[in-house]
């Protein structure tokens, strides 16, 4: 389960962040950027720090930028994890938000979408997100393709049933997904031929680093912005 390094580094929340703005969609407060006329659509599903986090938004806004229509739902319901409640620590918080809950909200914003016209949509997930994401694509009726950036309670088992191009970013140093899980993902996708996939370790940072990086530290921008790169290439492939 979510050990301590799940919640390490954790963002200063602001919800003006972001070159978009925060509507509902499919009953969520979602921050969206982007043309809402595009056709291409790419769910951005948080860490446990939610949909007000900045460089989230920044990432949400750099997707859009590619004319893709971004949208990061908040799946929290205003109530992301906090780690300085010690009366809440994060097995307790996690009995509210489980991953069952987000994946069941996620089905209205993608119908919602579908609804005003999009024809593919992408789904990428951090650390919790990515959980969700992977219950996504167990089923082609929900999503094209998908990316999990430093996932937190993904099994091998969660892997066999996928049916969906998949992108896996881990993180050399990740006690939630360490690489010797991510070579079992990457051993099981191998063996499916039907489903594309891309499994990447990066040396020298830990969970977190694509989305909880420090802004002024440039080794870190840097393989930030390389993953970016990464799962944005994976989605002008199979979100078309």
């Amino acid at each position: 389960m979510a050990g301590p390094q799940c919640c390490a580094h954790p963002p200063t929340l602001n919800p003006s962040s972001g070159a978009g703005h925060v509507e509902k969609v499919g009953g969520l407060d979602s921050y969206v950027s982007g043309s809402p006329d595009s056709k291409l659509a790419i769910l951005l599903v948080s860490d446990v720090y939610g949909y007000e986090a900045p460089n989230l938004r920044k990432l949400a806004d750099k997707i859009a930028s590619a004319g893709f229509y971004a949208l990061v739902p908040d799946f929290f319901y205003g109530d992301p994890f906090t780690p300085d409640n010690a009366e809440r620590p994060i097995q307790v918080w996690l009995k509210d938000h489980g991953v069952h809950k987000g994946f069941e909200d996620a089905k209205p914003v993608i119908e919602a979408l579908n609804s005003k016209g999009v024809s593919a949509i992408g789904a990428v997930g951090f650390c919790w997100g990515a959980k969700v994401v992977v219950e996504l694509g167990k089923s082609p009726a929900f999503i094209k393709a998908a990316v999990l950036c430093h996932p937190s309670l993904v099994t091998v088992d969660d892997i066999k049933e996928f049916k969906v191009p998949i992108s896996i970013l881990g993180a050399e140093i990740d006690q939630m997904s360490p690489p010797a899980l991510l070579k079992q993902f990457e051993e099981v996708l191998a063996s499916k031929s039907e489903v594309d996939s891309f499994v990447k370790i990066f040396p020298k940072v830990a969970h977190g680093w694509t989305v909880r990086y420090d802004v002024e530290d440039e080794a870190a921008v840097k393989s930030a912005e390389e993953a970016h790169g990464n799962l944005m290439e994976w989605f002008a492939k199979y979100v078309k």
